[in-house]
Formats: structure tokens, C-alpha cells, sequence
């Protein structure tokens, strides 16, 4: 949503997003995408040179065969995606069943990546989900994935609305009081995927070996973090940003501060049982098996 549409000033946000959502579902209409150039004009300084990963000290990252979806990138690669899951394989019309599912390369969209790195628009996203209701249908499924980019719109407003109090210690929550320290072995064994409980291994394995992470298992290893650990969220959401390839700001630091309990959560404690969290969304430890 262009924010010149929104039906309220960014100051009049409502901070919880269910309000928001209602408000700007009843009234906001997204507009049209811009039209593809037919050419761009480039530099044309001689000699025209772009340097390889190998000049910039960098190398080809190695690939982990177990990984759930092997990105690549770029705009080529991301609409390539789409097409598949929107159009070829039709999964999204299955998106709010399987979302939860860690495993699986349509489980969900995987849009994520090419979104942070601006090979996706996520108004193209939208046009293009508005295009599979035209063509097969709409379901709980497709409003589901909409309803999904409306939380990332959410975010990158709550952001503007307040800014860096969102790297506070206490987040937007002034009145909201924390555990805030960190102990290096517990945060090193958090990171190694080196705790008691193999359901958060597997995950923070996942995450350390492919840059990726299911929203199921991101959910769940902040909530191990901030509540069964006790440990200061900052330093989870640090970890997440500088290891995941879809790394987005907002998205990153809203959903850490919402699971710490100092974001935008009504609720007082946004606790999950890991171990019923396993039993329920890896039952046969398909999952686990995978990673350790």
C-alpha cells in the first residue's frame, strides 16, 4: 500500500494489526505496477567493468543439498517463482494448509529473498495473486498469502511511526519490563544449535547451513531465546540479520520485538512449547532427522 492511501497519518497507526488490517481492507486500494522500460540507457565509460565475487574478496557461497528450496538470485530467478507457484503448480491454492509445513519447497511461497533484495516488488506479488483469483478462484488460501503481505506492509509502518525505539531494549513497550542480559555459553549454544531441546537444534542448524529459516522454526527459536533462555532479544534479532538471506529490517526486528513482548503483540506473553511445537508440525521427526 502506497502510504498516501492509507486511510489514517502514519501517527494514528493503530498498534495492533487486526484493527489495522480491518481499517485498510474496507478501504485501500493497491495501485497498478509500473510498466516495464523497453531499454536502459548504461554508462557507457570505457572500459565498462563490473567486478566478480573474486575481486571483491568474496566466494560462491557452497550450497547444502538438504536446504528446502535452493535460491537463486535475481529478477529472472524470482519471476520464475512465481510463475511455478502461482500459476504452474498452483500450489498457493493450498498456502494456508501447508504454510506451517517445515519441509517442502511449495510449502510456501519463498518469495522472502527475492522481496529483501528488491527482485520482487511485493505490489507485483499482490497484482499477480489478484490474477490467480481471476483464473482459478480464491480461496482461504489466496487471501491468506494477501493477507500475509498486508503483516509486511504493517511492519514497515510501525516502523516509521516509531523509528529506532524498535532497537531499544524495552522496544515501543515503555512500560514492559524484560529480561535483557545475555550469557555467552547460552548464546553460543543457541547459535551452534547446541541446546537441550533438538526441535530449536534442527532449526538454528538450518538456519546456520542455508541462510533460511521456515516462519514456523523462526517463531519458535525467538521464542526459545527470550523466554526459555532468557536471553536479551536484540541479540537474536542481531544473529538473524546477519545470517538470513531474506533479511528485511522491519520484518526482522518487528517480529523479534513482537515475540520478546515489547512490539506490537496484545498479548502479554507470546510463549511456544517447543516441545508440543515439534509433537504438532514434525509428529514422525522427519524434519529433525534432516538436520541433525
Amino acid at each position: 500500500m502506497h502510504p498516501q492511501d492509507l486511510p489514517f497519518n502514519i501517527t494514528e497507526l493503530p498498534d495492533i494489526f487486526t484493527v489495522f488490517r480491518t481499517r485498510v481492507e474496507a478501504s485501500v486500494n493497491i495501485r497498478t505496477i509500473f510498466h516495464s522500460p523497453q531499454r536502459i540507457a548504461s554508462p557507457e565509460l570505457p572500459p565498462f567493468w563490473l567486478p566478480s565475487l573474486f575481486d571483491l574478496g568474496l566466494h560462491q557461497a557452497s550450497f547444502d543439498t538438504r536446504s528446502v528450496f535452493q535460491f537463486r538470485g535475481g529478477e529472472t530467478e524470482a519471476w520464475k517463482r512465481l510463475q511455478d507457484y502461482f500459476f504452474e503448480s498452483k500450489a498457493v491454492m493450498h498456502y494456508k494448509k501447508t504454510r506451517n509445513d517445515l519441509l517442502g519447497s511449495n510449502s510456501s511461497s519463498k518469495f522472502s529473498p527475492w522481496l529483501a533484495q528488491g527482485c520482487l516488488s511485493p505490489r507485483c506479488i499482490w497484482h499477480a495473486l489478484k490474477q490467480v483469483e481471476i483464473e482459478l478462484g480464491s480461496n482461504e488460501s489466496t487471501y491468506w498469502l494477501g493477507f500475509e503481505l498486508l503483516w509486511r506492509d504493517y511492519f514497515y509502518y510501525l516502523f516509521d511511526k516509531y523509528g529506532t525505539r524498535f532497537f531499544n531494549r524495552y522496544g515501543i513497550k515503555s512500560d514492559k519490563h524484560v529480561k535483557h542480559h545475555i550469557q555467552d555459553a547460552l548464546y553460543a549454544s543457541w547459535k551452534s544449535g547446541n541446546t537441550m531441546h533438538d526441535f530449536i537444534n534442527a532449526n538454528m542448524i538450518e538456519l546456520k547451513l542455508s541462510g533460511f529459516m521456515s516462519n514456523r522454526g523462526r517463531q519458535n527459536v525467538a521464542s526459545y531465546f527470550c523466554h526459555d533462555l532468557g536471553l536479551d532479544w536484540r541479540y537474536g534479532a542481531a544473529y538473524f540479520e546477519e545470517l538470513l538471506i531474506d533479511y528485511d529490517v522491519c520484518c526482522n526486528w518487528g517480529n523479534w520485538a513482537y515475540v520478546a513482548g515489547v512490539g506490537n503483540d496484545p498479548r502479554k506473553n507470546r510463549y511456544f512449547d517447543t516441545t508440543k511445537q515439534a509433537n504438532q508440525y514434525d509428529s514422525l521427526g522427519n524434519y529433525r532427522n534432516q538436520w541433525l
